[in-house]
């Protein structure tokens, strides 16, 4: 094990020892070079948004599990699942009027199993939530959210609610990770089951990105003016960016955790 770790701890502490302009170059080449490998391997890259919400599934999952054999929420966030909830149920109303298919149900079962955690947390585990800790103001991402939705939002014929709905729920899921991020922050101790739902969340993040990117490459840009004229498109793909690159972070240091035969996640100072 000791040779297997061995050139990742090395890579590891070059990465530490650069500047930050050096680590954000590396973060860019190394999410470009991901691109690249995905558009050889997945010939069909509408799968890779199935495969984001698949991951995000596990990741509840995982959460699941924990609440079921640990009995206690303690490093949850319950405003991120608050979050989560909301803007799942705004995507499965624009699902139902506007597209049905397999991401409706996909998202019906995440939603479902979304609300039994917010359950579990608010009433069965309400002793062991670190409220103290799960400090972050919603109405810091909901009023930006619903503004942005209000100026921002697709150009289609559907109705002006509806267009609404549809902008309100990528605003909300690009930033629904943050009152997570805010908990262990506070805490810097990240215990296994947390970091294995927060790292799916990271990964369903980017293979969600990638869908959107490769999928614009493939039709050169065609994409983009399907999705119609003004800011909206643009709006789309930045969303897409912000709450992959919101991750990576602490994707880093999990991988480098989880390499390192470290159980428990410790997190430098201001990491997330």
């Amino acid at each position: 094990m000791k040779l297997t770790t061995a050139p990742i701890h090395a890579v590891s502490r070059w990465v530490r020892r650069q500047p930050p302009k050096v680590k954000a170059f590396l973060a860019v080449v190394s999410g470009m070079a991901a691109l690249v490998l995905l558009r050889f391997i997945v010939h069909d890259h509408d799968n890779l948004f199935v495969a984001a919400e698949a991951v995000h599934s596990i990741g509840i999952s995982v959460l699941i599990y924990k609440l079921m054999k640990e009995k206690t929420c303690a490093g949850l966030s319950l405003k991120s699942q608050e979050l989560t909830a909301i803007f799942l149920a705004v995507r499965l109303y624009c699902s139902f009027v506007m597209e049905y298919d397999i991401h409706t149900i996909l998202d019906l079962a995440t939603l479902g199993t979304t609300l039994w955690v917010i359950y579990m947390i608010r009433f069965k585990l309400k002793a062991s939530y670190m409220e103290d800790k799960d400090n972050f103001a919603l109405y810091y991402v909901l009023v930006p959210c619903v503004v942005l939705a209000v100026l921002i939002h697709p150009s289609t014929s559907h109705n002006i609610l509806n267009r609404i709905s549809w902008a309100l729920c990528v605003y909300l899921e690009a930033v629904s990770v943050l009152p997570q991020l805010r908990v262990m922050q506070n805490t810097k101790i990240v215990e296994p089951f947390t970091a294995h739902y927060v790292f799916a969340l990271g990964v369903a993040r980017f293979l969600s990105c990638a869908h959107w990117v490769l999928q614009i490459m493939d039709t050169r840009g065609r994409l983009l003016v399907a999705l119609g004229y003004g800011l909206w498109p643009s709006m789309v793909i930045i969303s897409e960016i912000v709450q992959t690159f919101i991750l990576a972070d602490f994707c880093y240091y999990y991988v480098k955790s989880v390499f390192g035969g470290q159980l428990v996640l410790r997190l430098p100072s201001g990491v997330v």
